[in-house]
């Protein structure tokens, strides 16, 4: 939920930013088509750009877990987050002295696709490849598959058993809160953008350390104390 929450919030105020959400690649490939029939090759390789800056964010994210699974580290998902904090805060940083000067926004937006396909990878880890939290097309997919389940009138007096539909009730309330959480992200970003301008990647960058953190700091203890006892 906390990570939906930090999507949702750079997705929508990245938008106020640069003028285009980075969370998801849909946009970015139908960009790229448009821009390819209309010749305009400055838009493609921008969009190329952006696309292999999520691409590589997923894959850093992918080095840094299977680098700690490895070495049977506990905090595998840590280190990731991690970085999207510091990434978050740099971004807050650069954004504070550099907006507005020429080539800011083009930065901007890989900046921002990478930390979207770093937090986006991590959580498809952690989850076992079921909960994505930087789109929700397939958040809300799922939603109507479970809704329909939940209304469809299943019962069978020979077979029902066999025939009977159930929602995963479970799920479809697990989906609810990551979804309002994104909604309530983007509302936060929007409005902190607004107001407060590249300040709001403080509170952003914070909320992911209080995840890392602990875990980091668990896992340094029990080294320490395993070198200890050598």
């Amino acid at each position: 939920m906390v990570l939906a929450f930090v999507a949702g919030a750079a997705n929508a105020g990245g938008f106020l930013v640069v003028g285009q959400y980075t969370s998801h690649m849909s946009g970015i490939f139908s960009a790229l088509a448009d821009n390819l029939v209309l010749g305009a090759s400055a838009l493609v390789v921008a969009g190329l750009s952006g696309l292999v800056s999520f691409v590589a964010g997923a894959a850093c994210s992918a080095i840094l877990i299977n680098w700690g699974r490895r070495r049977s580290r506990r905090d595998l998902y840590a280190r990731p987050l991690l970085l999207e904090a510091a990434l978050l805060l740099g971004f807050g940083l650069l954004g504070g002295l550099a907006h507005g000067a020429s080539g800011f926004n083009p930065l901007a937006v890989l900046m921002l696709c990478f930390i979207m396909g770093l937090q986006n990878a991590t959580v498809t880890k952690i989850s076992g490849a079921r909960i994505r939290t930087t789109h929700v097309t397939g958040m809300v997919t799922d939603v109507g598959i479970e809704l329909g389940k939940l209304i469809y009138w299943s019962r069978d007096p020979i077979r029902s058993d066999i025939l009977r539909v159930r929602a995963d009730r479970p799920k479809l309330r697990l989906l609810g809160l990551l979804l309002g959480s994104f909604f309530a992200g983007g509302v936060f970003g929007a409005f902190g953008f607004e107001r407060w301008g590249f300040a709001t990647c403080l509170p952003l960058g914070l909320l992911l350390l209080l995840l890392a953190v602990p875990s980091l700091a668990h896992d340094w203890l029990n080294r320490r104390r395993a070198l200890n006892k050598l």
